[in-house]
């Protein structure tokens, strides 16, 4: 069997039949395995598909000037704990003529000059613009995971995130925006630490603290705890697939924390996702125990 001709020059990312004909390839050489058709006459190496980049490298090719992404593509960009995949999200100024495109969601926006910035090289939505399309969206948790962890990597403060919400009243998704500023805690360690949280706070219970640090009877730090409420001494964990690779250093902390005098109930993503109701119930009821003398 005869191997496939592979040009150094297609393999850095995206190109036309313009190019692959430059390197004596026609349309028939790239209906072979080692290429993928990403849209009417754009091909790439297959050997590229597991760069995330090559999809925005090559919708940059067929956008108009202008145009910038955004939504989760955009949070991607910034440093977003989300997954590159599905359509490339991207924002077209309102009047700009643009149709659609194969492998891209196209929204249309009314963009500020403020609200497009450059990273990596790409014209993305600024990271306030970004957490408000994501808003517009979403849930409020939801929301909430994106600004809390926005926040948690200094991408944004509160203080500018509040006034740049402040001189955008009246645009769309800026009240859900608000509300989820408002719920948002720098200090959460995780989206699901984040769920647990919010499960909590719409369900009628009190806001607890983050990542609270415990003394022992000595003033000694017995442990962190992920929420806390300290009228109750009553602490809250969510166990990760990390828990399983620390067990012995989980269990000897736990043991601090409660002769530390704190109680503890520990949550899984399980629990959160399908039992919400269960943890609640559970949280509120040991929140009315009284306390042991």
């Amino acid at each position: 069997m005869t191997r496939a001709r592979i040009p150094a020059e297609l393999t850095q990312g995206p190109f036309g039949l313009r190019e692959a004909r430059a390197v004596g390839l026609d349309r028939a050489n790239l209906a072979g395995r080692s290429w993928v058709r990403l849209s009417r006459g754009q091909y790439v190496w297959r050997g590229l598909l597991s760069d995330p980049e090559i999809s925005l490298r090559a919708a940059l090719q067929r956008l108009p000037p202008g145009a910038a992404f955004s939504g989760l593509t955009a949070a991607w960009l910034h440093g977003l704990d989300v997954e590159l995949r599905g359509r490339v999200e991207v924002a077209v100024p309102n009047g700009q003529g643009v149709s659609a495109r194969s492998g891209i969601a196209i929204a249309r926006r009314a963009l500020e000059d403020d609200d497009v910035v450059t990273v990596r090289h790409y014209h993305v939505t600024s990271i306030c613009r970004t957490l408000l399309d994501l808003s517009w969206r979403l849930s409020v948790t939801e929301a909430v995971v994106f600004v809390d962890e926005a926040l948690r990597k200094s991408l944004v403060d509160f203080s500018y995130l509040r006034s740049w919400l402040a001189i955008r009243r009246g645009v769309g998704g800026t009240a859900r925006l608000r509300t989820a500023v408002d719920h948002a805690e720098p200090l959460s360690e995780s989206p699901m630490e984040t769920r647990l949280r919010m499960l909590l706070v719409l369900n009628g219970l009190p806001r607890p603290l983050a990542q609270v640090r415990i003394a022992d009877a000595a003033g000694g730090f017995a442990g962190r705890i992920d929420l806390y409420y300290p009228d109750s001494r009553l602490g809250l964990e969510y166990d990760g697939a990390t828990h399983h690779d620390s067990l012995a250093e989980d269990n000897r902390r736990q043991n601090r924390l409660v002769n530390a005098g704190v109680r503890l109930l520990r949550f899984t993503a399980g629990d959160i996702s399908q039992r919400p109701a269960e943890v609640v119930a559970q949280v509120g009821a040991e929140m009315r125990r009284p306390r042991a003398a």
